[in-house]
């Protein structure tokens, strides 16, 4: 034992020499030569950092100020995912029609587009307009401060000091002609890609594809068409439905009143895709006596975007708050280029943009502007917004002045309490469409939906919507606004840092409960007991139906709550519990429904007759959890998805909703429901056809391929409602569910336990690096897949005493 501590310590001696050795030759930040007033050139300037590695691959990255941190940071990143980010640079330059053709599609990491010609125009129009360049001059608050644009700077240095110095052996871009140096103008725009995501991001296809009618008399002369109201409201509910995204997340802070420290705990869980440009990329941040922050960033971005310091850990979920809004315009009878506005005519702004093709010649289309923003013609396939010759819509995204959200990352990141998070993001305001949840080693709590977004309040929305507002805006938060009327501007508050936008005071929060948490359902229920109430409809709703996750999860943190002397292996626990909500509810009647068909058959929806009585002791049977071992959880899921489908709630539950009692209703499945048949027999026939045990564990067949090893997975869909979410493709053919799309990505459980280090526990579900031939492709996916974790390492001790330690100094060569 003396022995073997002789040797630690003398093994930390000489690493702290090397340390200090390496940290040495770092340049002082005046030292330091500045990019190109216009960032339009590859940035440089000499820069260098510290990187120690400690396991799995994680870079503790060390600088003596923003420049050199971001330095490190983009080499770091490069290193582990330099094809994903290449490939990000190609959209945001409006490049990739040039390179992969017009006609192939994003990975959707960076808007919702469906084609490569269409992202091409929109975020070329954004590079040619100067929108981004305009928002890097604007002075704090209102645009980015001076730390986070050296952070950019040293971001951009870091990735192009890594690509000079290094092979690239990623087989998706090795060779590749579009591997190119970056700017911190390229940075930024990525980051403005981010904060339009839940906005523009979401409409290029209607913002590329509008054109203007001919004018009225002309051959292409258009009526007015008139939008079915409840058929617009339901579809504005779908399209910003949290739940039908590819990102969502569970987060939980339990106060000191229920731990066993006295201190408080935080589990966060966000759902994100596994595969491309929004993947989560862990590290630890430090400038010694300016900034020290652990955690999980989105590609591309240079700050630490959900972590923990050593007093507080923050998550984000994905809000239900709606980015955006629309203006109905009057379009001057004799122009449809023209609109009026009390009624003076403006003319819009036509945006001319020219795009190169690979294989073909360029392509050149016109976008329309307005005061309001861009015209658009459709959000989504359902919810079209035609251009006639009386009037179009224009698109509010008041994100597309948003370049403040890595300030609110670094802000977050040098908070020291729960209340220094909410002035935080008081004072940055850059979160564009995500809820914060967050605790204190005080053992304070918070969750608040301080947001980004358009000041729609309930009476301008009564006041100046159009009838297809009246319709769509109780419905989605999505108001549609009289756009010829100068009294139906959004306005100011006074506490916010740009126009048009509400201030943070007007945000739902929810300060030192027992317990905050939040599924991606409004804040309403963030504290059963304490519920939110009074905001505005454009935050989310109140009083309606919660989703099977938010039920399950308020139970469980309400239970964990009330038992007390948590700690964070409670945490871990919560979160691989793998319960499934769905099946607590409705798999015992299921089964009784089953049991009780005639002859224990069925009528598929082919017409064919299945015999289904397997199924029935199979359903009865299930743990009710989607552990990689349950059997009867793959049955369970392919019929719930086919009955909920294909049934109303209000046909499958025979316990309606009710707003007093919320989390436990609707419940009580309708044995009587007609759909139960035929989803049983339909999901037999399927499991059979495939070769599929009716009790097969579900890990056989929801899993990933890695190395060439079959890696097991448990978890569970959102229409399971399991907290540990797991999305992924059915494909039969293939054994199942073989790939995971997204659901559970960088997972942190955290807290205090009097000691100078946080409790840490952190999970990056698919790896640092997407190259395969990295070790840190698949470790932690295996780690995942054996519900395991790993130990943070965030005080030098603990870094420094990493059996893997590397310690790199990484400099740019002049």
């Amino acid at each position: 034992m003396h022995r073997r501590t002789r040797s630690t310590l003398r093994r930390v001696a000489l690493t702290g020499a090397l340390l200090l050795a390496a940290t040495a030759a770092v340049p002082p930040a005046h030292a330091q030569a500045r990019a190109a007033p216009d960032g339009r050139t590859p940035a440089g300037g000499g820069l260098s950092a510290v990187i120690r590695y400690t396991e799995n691959g994680i870079p503790h990255i060390l600088g003596r100020d923003y420049a050199q941190v971001g330095f490190g940071t983009g080499w770091a990143q490069a290193a582990d995912q330099v094809c994903v980010l290449a490939d990000g640079f190609v959209t945001v330059s409006g490049e990739r029609s040039r390179w992969f053709g017009q006609d192939a599609s994003t990975d959707g990491s960076l808007s919702s587009v469906t084609r490569n010609l269409s992202s091409d125009l929109y975020f070329r129009g954004v590079r040619e307009s100067g929108t981004v360049e305009g928002l890097l001059a604007a002075p704090a608050p209102a645009g980015p401060s001076k730390d986070l644009k050296e952070l950019m700077r040293g971001w951009a240095a870091g990735y192009n000091a890594w690509l000079a110095q290094n092979k690239v052996t990623d087989p998706a871009c090795k060779g590749a002609a579009w591997l190119r140096p970056v700017t911190t103008v390229d940075v930024a725009a990525r980051g403005f890609a981010i904060a339009v995501l839940g906005g523009q991001g979401l409409g290029i296809d209607g913002i590329t594809g509008a054109q203007p009618p001919a004018p009225a008399g002309g051959a292409r002369a258009t009526a007015p068409l008139e939008a079915d109201p409840a058929a617009a409201a339901q579809a504005a509910r779908e399209f910003f439905d949290t739940s039908r995204y590819d990102m969502g997340s569970n987060a939980v802070a339990f106060a000191g009143s229920t731990t066993a420290s006295g201190r408080g705990l935080l589990l966060g869980n966000p759902h994100y895709p596994w595969q491309g440009g929004r993947r989560f990329w862990q590290s630890q941040q430090t400038i010694p006596g300016e900034l020290n922050v652990s955690g999980g960033s989105l590609l591309g971005m240079p700050a630490v975007s959900i972590g923990f310091n050593e007093k507080v850990a923050w998550s984000h979920t994905v809000a239900t708050g709606t980015p955006v809004n629309l203006h109905e315009l009057a379009l001057d009878p004799a122009d449809p280029t023209a609109y009026l506005v009390d009624g003076v005519p403006q003319k819009m702004t036509r945006r001319t943009v020219t795009v190169p093709v690979a294989g073909g010649d360029p392509v050149t289309r016109t976008q329309w502007w307005t005061r309001y923003g861009p015209v658009v013609t459709n959000l989504g396939a359902g919810l079209p917004l035609p251009w006639t010759t009386r009037s179009a819509y224009a698109l509010n995204d008041p994100n597309a002045s948003n370049l403040r959200g890595s300030d609110t990352a670094l802000a977050l990141g040098k908070a020291r309490s729960v209340a220094g998070i909410q002035d935080a993001l008081a004072r940055t305001q850059g979160l564009p469409w995500v809820n914060t949840v967050a605790a204190d080693s005080a053992g304070g709590t918070l969750f608040t939906q301080t947001q980004v977004l358009p000041r729609i309040t309930d009476e301008l929305a009564a006041r100046c919507s159009t009838p297809l507002g009246r319709a769509v805006y109780p419905a989605s938060g999505l108001a549609v606004l009289d756009g010829a009327r100068g009294d139906c501007a959004l306005g100011s508050d006074a506490d916010a840092v740009q126009p048009g936008v509400f201030g943070p005071g007007k945000a739902p929060t929810l300060r030192d409960a027992p317990y905050a948490e939040n599924s991606n359902d409004s804040a309403w229920l963030a504290n059963a007991d304490r519920p939110l109430t009074g905001y505005e409809r454009v935050w989310g709703n109140v009083a309606t139906p919660r989703s099977l996750r938010t039920r399950g999860a308020v139970e469980d943190v309400s239970a964990m709550a009330a038992k007390g002397r948590l700690t964070v292996a409670d945490l871990q626990k919560l979160q691989f519990a793998n319960r499934a909500p769905a099946g607590d509810l409705a798999a015992a009647d299921a089964a009784r429904a089953c049991s009780a068909l005639p002859g224990g058959t069925a009528t598929a929806a082919d017409g064919s007759v299945v015999d289904v009585s397997a199924a029935c002791a199979v359903l009865a049977r299930w743990d009710r959890t989607t552990d990689a071992g349950s059997r009867g959880a793959l049955l369970f899921d392919r019929f719930w998805r086919r009955l909920t489908a294909s049934t109303p709630a209000a046909d499958l539950w025979l316990v309606p909703f009710s707003a007093a009692d919320p989390v436990r209703t609707p419940r009580t499945l309708n044995r009587e429901a007609q759909g139960i048949g035929r989803a049983l027999a339909d999901t037999v026939a399927e499991l059979r056809a495939a070769g599929i045990a009716l009790d097969a564990p579900l890990g056989e067949h929801q899993f990933v391929v890695r190395g060439g090893r079959k890696l097991p997975v448990g978890g569970g869909t959102e229409a399971l409602g399991v907290w540990n979410k797991v999305e992924a493709r059915w494909n039969a053919a293939a054994g199942g569910y073989p790939d995971v799309a997204n659901g559970s990505s960088h997972i942190q459980a955290v807290g205090w336990d009097g000691s100078s280090c946080p409790v840490a526990r952190t999970l990056l579900t698919y790896g640092q690096s997407s190259d395969p031939g990295s070790p840190y492709s698949a470790d932690q996916t295996r780690l995942f897949s054996e519900e395991r974790w790993v130990r943070a390492r965030f005080c030098e001790w603990d870094i420094l005493t990493s059996p893997q330690l590397k310690v790199v100094l990484v400099r740019e060569r002049r």
